[in-house]
């Protein structure tokens, strides 16, 4: 049974990370468009707020989870942005206290969570260390989308090994998705980290691969590129093809991001 504390810190260190980010904007770069369509960095952290809510629910009262998941059924076209329009409604500095209130409740509620729990969630139920490792994903993630509005960069850093794994373990979820039958082999994938070691997934020998840097795995798997600005390389038309619809979140399948070429 895995500790889920390493990846509890590193999501810990991820949100703070971004919170130092958005801390210093003013109210009219809380506004900025961001590459989301319709979204503003208000929204982008709105979004990060809800989920946080919507995970500590999972965590701590499933019944209540479970009313979430029927609203969304209700409204699946919707129910995503509407809980980002509501949060981004709110004052820069009442929103920035609400999400530094909902991910330190989540955090205190991950770590005391009895060893071996699973939750409830959107897709597969999770233990804590998924979960956890999806918030970061999410945060990293949408990170990115602010950081691009506000015309900054943010470096990897090795905590993209949480978000390349639940890439990876995401694989037959993505098939799914997209109502597509997974292959029964599995695929060895082979990724450099920011640090330049090698992470690696899946059998050595097996048929077909995926190799390339980590951090281009991890904007493609959570939809930040498109895999033609991508240095991604796939052995297997199998492999390929999941190329073509990685998908690292819970949920119904991304639009993902136009190709760099197809913008000029």
């Amino acid at each position: 049974m895995s500790d889920p504390t390493p990846v509890i810190d590193d999501l810990r260190e991820e949100s703070e990370e971004l919170d130092a980010l958005v801390a210093r904007l003013s109210p009219g770069q809380w506004a900025l468009a961001t590459p989301a369509p319709r979204w503003t960095v208000a929204h982008q952290i709105a979004h990060l707020a809800w989920t946080d809510r919507s995970a500590l629910l999972a965590v701590t009262d499933e019944d209540g989870f479970r009313t979430l998941v029927e609203q969304a059924l209700a409204a699946p076209g919707r129910y995503v942005d509407d809980g980002a329009e509501d949060g981004a409604r709110q004052a820069p500095a009442e929103l920035l206290a609400a999400w530094r209130k909902g991910r330190a409740a989540l955090d205190e509620a991950l770590r005391e969570s009895a060893p071996g729990a699973r939750f409830p969630w959107y897709g597969p139920p999770m233990a804590a260390a998924s979960m956890a490792t999806a918030r970061l994903m999410e945060t990293w993630a949408h990170g990115l989308d602010i950081a691009e509005a506000i015309g900054v960069t943010r470096p990897p850093t090795d905590r993209l090994r949480h978000v390349a794994r639940i890439g990876v373990r995401a694989r037959d979820f993505a098939y799914a998705t997209h109502g597509l039958t997974p292959p029964a082999e599995q695929f060895r994938v082979e990724l450099t980290g920011p640090g330049g070691d090698l992470w690696t997934y899946g059998p050595e020998d097996a048929a077909q691969r995926v190799t390339g840097p980590a951090l281009d795995f991890c904007l493609l798997a959570t939809q930040r590129a498109h895999r033609a600005d991508l240095a991604l390389r796939a052995e297997g038309p199998d492999a390929g093809r999941w190329l073509d619809i990685a998908q690292a979140f819970a949920g119904p399948p991304g639009a993902g991001r136009a190709p760099k070429g197809a913008l000029r």
